[in-house]
């Protein structure tokens, strides 16, 4: 059970605030909006920035006018590309009959609008990685979604609070009880209806107020959904109101020790009670609140914001942030939420304006920060001096003077900094954990038309690189070809459109290719010698080894069982080293070698000739000689795809589907549409959106995610390895 003090509720610290701060940590939120792509996230986030004043016009995704798709890619797509941070105040209102936690107090909302594509999911990541909460948007036709599932996981690694917004209750078929149960069936959580839609579709009118057993009704006459009234129940209404309530009680009861104490001892519990458990009980993770609404028809949104002032977390009531000693990985260093601490910050995303220059978007979890302060970066022990802070309102800057614990803004101009990277006061060594990245999926060759397309082009590239911690670039040593990776085919479009548009580069791609992965079955020992003497010093390195399956993920684990000083202990890192670099490069297709435990058991050397150089080397040649007695394997990165199609199409799409060697996992339906849910591998993928809209007459979606990494089958690899002009192990 949650007890009462396990998550404080907020008073005002003065001993925490500083004076010039221009609003309390208690009155502070730093919120995240994430979902499936296309659920209403940015739709949303327009109507809350509308409604909280910092906009007066309401912008629409499909008229490529909202405020946080500010770059040409996302309003000519409509879709969010790149995380974007904006900044407001709401006020929340006394409405009769509605109690609130902060009544007539001014609240400041820090907002990241973060992508609904699985290609640029980095920016989520990143995104949660420094926020206290999120409203994670669903669909009320749609419920819960593939990309849904993974927004959730993120947050649910990072911990993060979160209130469920479901939204496009205006549309056929929307069925708010269907996601809340799916919800509870899908994700786990416990779902608490507070705000429940009263209608839905055409009929979609306002919102039941469960706590205070209240109607809102949105009036008609008002298109923007500003004006509104607070009225009683009605009958059926009333029935559904005691049903949630009940189950809010029940459930908060059981989770939150003062609340439980109080409905044992049948004492009397107010909204207000309700309210603080609720918020004490979201905030640890033990239960999850689900507002329905519609953004796009403006009903809804305001009692959402409200509910995020609510019950969601200020700084103060996270954990403080916790990191290591630059050079002790076992250490622990805690940096507290106080504006009179050492300053203290993670740099989570870099972003080349065009009018400012390099941005380096930071969370300040300690201390503050001025223009004219020297801060320190504890990964490449230099100091640099802050130029210019800016607040951050999607594409447009007001520039600060100084940022406080629990903010997020940008630096302009700082320079050697990285996605990741701790950015702090010079004698508070600390080192946070930045956040963890996906590898890329898919790369493909890229070239200059011209030569002098080629110098810009390397800038370009480089820049990117530095923003996207998902986009690499590097060259192939065979070909000499610049290749680029990323997430998927999308994502390297959106790059070589930036590439164009922003750095001028006129390029030629090639094929997009599969990054394909080698590991082994079974254990091998391997053995190598580089003896090399042409008079002077010669070269003598003796290594012997074993190679082992590692479990899936895992990655590469080694082990030194080396005795009697075989291989002296000067030449051991040389050994690991080289065992290293010989996993970037197998046998089977030259592809990168994953998941292996290695045990280097004996070896010699020459008291003369040995040298790190010559282990190295060994080490690479008994790598390379266990890797072929290991049955060796061509591993392909498999995507879990769902397609929702009208019914009419279903057996189709699962042809398509199994042409594709696709595995259909589960079919189902919603209403009049059928959802196919397939394992399909990533290279039979290529030009997909444009064939399930050919089979179906353009009425068929599709969504997909990456899920593992299978065996290849041995047809497919020896295509492979003649491609590349390998031979098959």
């Amino acid at each position: 059970m949650l007890s009462a003090a396990t998550v404080a509720f907020p008073k005002m610290s003065d001993s925490l605030n500083s004076p010039d701060r221009p609003y309390p940590l208690e009155r502070t939120r730093n919120i995240g909006i994430a979902a499936h792509i296309d659920a209403g996230k940015t739709t949303l986030t327009e109507r809350i920035l509308f409604y909280t004043g910092m906009i007066h016009r309401i912008g629409e995704v499909h008229d490529g006018a909202t405020t946080t798709d500010h770059m040409e890619q996302e309003r000519e797509r409509g879709i969010t590309i790149t995380a974007a941070a904006v900044t407001c105040e709401w006020m929340q209102k006394k409405d009769e009959g509605v109690c609130k936690l902060f009544e007539e107090k001014k609240q400041r909302v820090n907002i990241i609008d973060t992508p609904g594509h699985v290609d640029f999911t980095a920016e989520v990541e990143r995104s949660l990685r420094v926020l206290d909460g999120a409203i994670v948007v669903f669909c009320g036709v749609a419920g819960v979604q593939p990309q849904t599932e993974t927004v959730w996981r993120q947050a649910t690694k990072y911990n993060v609070p979160r209130i469920v917004f479901v939204n496009k209750m205006d549309r056929v078929g929307a069925d708010f009880q269907h996601v809340v149960d799916e919800v509870r069936e899908k994700l786990g959580a416990t779902p608490l209806r507070i705000l429940i839609p009263i209608g839905a579709e055409d009929l979609l009118k306002g919102q039941i107020d469960v706590l205070n057993k209240k109607a809102v009704i949105f009036v008609d006459d008002d298109a923007h959904g500003s004006t509104f009234k607070v009225q009683d129940l009605d009958e059926e209404q009333s029935v559904l109101a005691e049903e949630a309530y009940a189950e809010i009680l029940d459930a908060l009861a059981d989770v939150d020790e003062g609340l439980g104490e109080k409905f044992l001892l049948e004492e009397e519990i107010s909204v207000r009670d309700l309210k603080r458990a609720m918020r004490r009980a979201t905030i640890a993770n033990k239960v999850v609140p689900i507002v329905g609404g519609s953004a796009f028809k403006n009903k809804g949104v305001q009692y959402l914001v409200d509910a995020v002032v609510d019950y969601l977390p200020s700084p103060l009531e996270i954990p403080p942030a916790t990191g290591q000693l630059a050079d002790d990985p076992e250490s622990s260093v805690v940096a507290p939420t106080d504006d009179k601490g050492k300053f203290c910050s993670l740099a989570f995303k870099l972003w080349a304006d065009k009018h400012v220059g390099k941005l380096v978007f930071f969370r300040v979890y300690s201390g503050t920060v001025s223009k004219g302060d020297i801060v320190y970066n504890p990964r490449t022990r230099k100091k640099e001096r802050v130029g210019r802070l800016i607040q951050i309102q999607a594409d447009k800057h007001e520039e600060i003077e100084t940022c406080y614990a629990g903010d997020i803004a940008a630096i302009v101009g700082i320079k050697n900094v990285t996605t990741g990277d701790t950015l702090c006061a010079q004698k508070f060594d600390i080192l946070l954990e930045p956040p963890n990245f996906p590898e890329p999926v898919i790369a493909m060759a890229v070239e200059p038309r011209t030569k002098i397309d080629q110098e810009k082009m390397s800038t370009g590239l480089g820049r990117l690189m530095e923003e996207d911690p998902t986009f690499v670039v590097h060259t192939d040593e065979d070909t000499g070809q610049t290749i680029i990776s990323g997430m998927g085919e999308l994502h390297l479009e959106v790059i070589i459109d930036r590439l164009r548009r922003e750095f001028s580069v006129e390029a030629n791609v090639g094929k997009p290719q599969i990054a394909y992965r080698e590991t082994i079955t079974e254990r091998a020992d391997g053995e190598g010698l580089l003896k090399k003497q042409s008079g002077g010093r010669g070269q003598y390195g003796h290594v012997v080894l074993d190679v082992n399956p590692n479990e899936k993920g895992v990655g590469l684990t080694t082990k030194s069982l080396v005795v009697g000083g075989a291989i002296p202990k000067e030449f051991i890192n040389a050994v690991m080293r080289g065992v290293e670099e010989a996993m970037t490069n197998g046998v089977v297709a030259g592809y990168p070698v994953v998941d292996i435990h290695v045990n280097v058991t004996d070896g010699s050397s020459h008291e003369v000739d040995s040298n790190e150089n010559a282990f190295k080397m060994a080490a690479i040649f008994a790598m390379k000689d266990a890797f072929k007695q290991a049955n060796p394997i061509l591993l392909e990165p498999i995507m879990d795809v769902e397609v929702t199609t009208p019914e009419d199409y279903q057996g189709d799409i699962m042809g398509d589907l199994n042409r594709r060697r696709g595995q259909i996992q589960a079919m189902g339906t919603k209403g009049n549409v059928a959802i196919v849910k397939a394992k399909v591998p990533l290279a039979e993928m290529f030009g997909y959106s444009t064939d399930v809209r050919t089979i179906s007459s353009g009425r068929a979606s599709y969504s997909m995610e990456p899920a593992s990494f299978d065996p290849v089958p041995q047809n497919i690899v020896q295509a492979i390895c003649k491609e590349r002009g390998t031979v098959a192990a």
